[in-house]
C-alpha cells in the first residue's frame, strides 16, 4: 500500500510492517498505525510516520546507543497487552525533540515505546522514574563519539 509520508514523500509500505497503538499514543489517541522508517543510513535515527496523518511524524532513537545504564521494568499488564513472551522479541524507541544546533536536540526517556516484533502491537508507557524526563540532552559526550 501507498502512504504519504512527512519525511519521505510517497511511500510504498508492507501491511504487515505497521505497527498497531490499539489505544493510539498520548495526545495522539485516534492514531493507531505506524511504520518505522530509516531517517538515516548509518542505523541510528527512525522516523515513526503515522499511517493515516502525513504531517505526523517522531523522529525516534534506540536510547541504549545514547544512554547505556537506561533502564526500566515493564508492568505485567502492558506485557500481557503487549503479548510479549521474550526480552528477545521487544524493540524500545524513544521520541526525539530536535533543536537547532542538532547538538542540543533532547530526547524523551520518561515515555519510551515498547514494540513486540512478533505481532507488531506497540504502546508508549510512562515511568514513574522521577531520574527520567521528557527533554534529556540526546548527546551526553560529542555526537561523533556515538558512531565509533
Amino acid at each position: 500500500m501507498n502512504i504519504q509520508t512527512k519525511y519521505h514523500g510517497e511511500k510504498t509500505i508492507e501491511e504487515t510492517d505497521i505497527i498497531q497503538f490499539e489505544n493510539g499514543i498520548p495526545g495522539f489517541l485516534n492514531e493507531q498505525e505506524f511504520i518505522i522508517l530509516p531517517l538515516t543510513e548509518d542505523g541510528i535515527y527512525f522516523v515513526m510516520q503515522s499511517v493515516r496523518t502525513p504531517q505526523l511524524a517522531f523522529v525516534i532513537t534506540n536510547p541504549f546507543i545514547f544512554y547505556k545504564d537506561y533502564d526500566f521494568t515493564v508492568e505485567d499488564v502492558i506485557v500481557k497487552q503487549l503479548g510479549i513472551e521474550s526480552i528477545t522479541d521487544v524493540k524500545v524507541f524513544n521520541i526525539l525533540t530536535l533543536q537547532e544546533p542538532f547538538e542540543e536536540s533532547t530526547v524523551n526517556l520518561q515515555a519510551p515505546i515498547i514494540i513486540n516484533t512478533k505481532n507488531n502491537q506497540a504502546k508508549q508507557v510512562i515511568l514513574n522514574n522521577e531520574s527520567y524526563k521528557t527533554k534529556h540532552p540526546l548527546f551526553i559526550e560529542s555526537p561523533d563519539s556515538i558512531k565509533g
